[in-house]
């Protein structure tokens, strides 16, 4: 098989796996005063140093989660009470189901936000906490967190941002970006799923309430026994994740064969991961491109991955008013470990298939 659905999870890095290895041989509760409760509270707070360091922030404000939806759904809790809620219009359910009541920002054809919409929503009430993602993980459009961040600063809002997509893939400076809360998560910079983070501005870091009661963990910011292990292989991929412009060329390259063949590009004219494609054919239902290409070998996906194996029309595309291309689109998202061939084991499989699928339609 050909893995091409890096944004529903990556390929585990072998750092990551290593750390995860030996995490799992040292045993230890972090909470322990005793000598093995001591090597494992050391290797939880290398591990926060570590991932703090990699995106440009404060270690005492990093709170380790289950993941980038936990960390989410953390965020607007503790960011968002006594505030008005804003999202854009094509975030992650995570964010989604976070803030059902939230005043919705429109996005353009490619799925960037209108910074002019959100400015107007913002200025109507400044104790507001605006929710925008800085890509997305359906087209993997860039969004223009900093300039948002300006304008929540100038009227007194707060800003978090879900960063879970471009984590790895593009350079994340958390202080340099001037949001209030980022989330990022493990297993989609290739550690292990089970383990993500929630990075808090110093301002709002301390009086953070927790989710998840418990034991008083994280500073009292989210209890239970952190999953050491997972976070051990965190912070490995965390160390080792960097923006790769290979997977740039060769996502483009899948994708000028794609076009070539009938398919057409959704969201391709904004700033993109390096490594993500959206892709629609025109009259083949999205399911039937997804089931069409496993059988020959190569596994992609449509949409998001947490619709519990759902195929269903993506929120993402009708926002961008795509049409009816919102039903027939698959997502292609390269892992780290990408090469030549896995696009040309992909190109050749989807041609077959729009060749013959495409006849059926006409």
């Amino acid at each position: 098989m050909t893995y091409l659905d890096a944004n529903a999870t990556e390929r585990l890095r072998p750092e990551a796996r290593a750390a995860v290895l030996a995490a799992l041989e040292g045993g230890g509760n972090p909470s322990s005063v005793h000598a093995a409760g001591r090597a494992a509270r050391r290797l939880l707070e290398d591990a926060r140093e570590t991932i703090a360091a990699a995106f440009g922030a404060r270690p005492a404000d990093l709170v380790f989660t289950s993941g980038g939806t936990e960390a989410d759904a953390l965020a607007v809790h503790a960011l968002g009470k006594g505030r008005r809620l804003i999202r854009g219009a094509t975030e992650h359910d995570a964010i989604r189901s976070a803030t059902t009541d939230a005043a919705v920002v429109p996005v353009d054809r490619e799925g960037v936000v209108d910074l002019e919409a959100l400015r107007r929503l913002i200025a109507a009430d400044g104790q507001a906490l605006v929710c925008l993602m800085l890509a997305n993980n359906e087209t993997g459009a860039l969004q223009p967190v900093a300039e948002a961040a300006r304008l929540c600063r100038e009227a007194g809002a707060l800003l978090h941002v879900d960063a879970v997509q471009a984590a790895g893939r593009i350079g994340v400076d958390f202080a340099a970006l001037g949001a209030d809360g980022l989330a990022i998560s493990s297993h989609k910079l290739g550690g292990p799923q089970g383990a993500g983070a929630l990075l808090l501005a110093p301002a709002v870091s301390a009086a953070a309430t927790p989710l998840i009661g418990g034991g008083g963990q994280e500073r009292g910011r989210r209890g239970g026994t952190p999953a050491l292990p997972a976070i051990a292989g965190f912070a490995a991929a965390a160390r080792v994740a960097r923006p790769s412009p290979a997977l740039a060329a060769l996502r483009d390259a899948a994708e000028r064969g794609a076009l070539a063949t009938g398919g057409v590009a959704l969201g391709a004219g904004a700033p993109r991961l390096p490594n993500t494609t959206c892709l629609a054919l025109p009259g083949v239902r999205a399911e039937t491109q997804v089931i069409a290409l496993d059988l020959a070998g190569i596994e992609v996906s449509a949409g998001a991955a947490c619709s519990s194996g759902k195929v269903s029309r993506s929120h993402v595309l009708d926002a961008m008013g795509a049409g009816t291309l919102a039903g027939e689109a698959i997502r292609v998202s390269l892992p780290w470990c990408a090469t030549a061939a896995d696009v040309d084991a992909f190109l050749h499989a989807y041609r077959a298939m729009a060749e013959r699928l495409s006849r059926r339609v006409a």
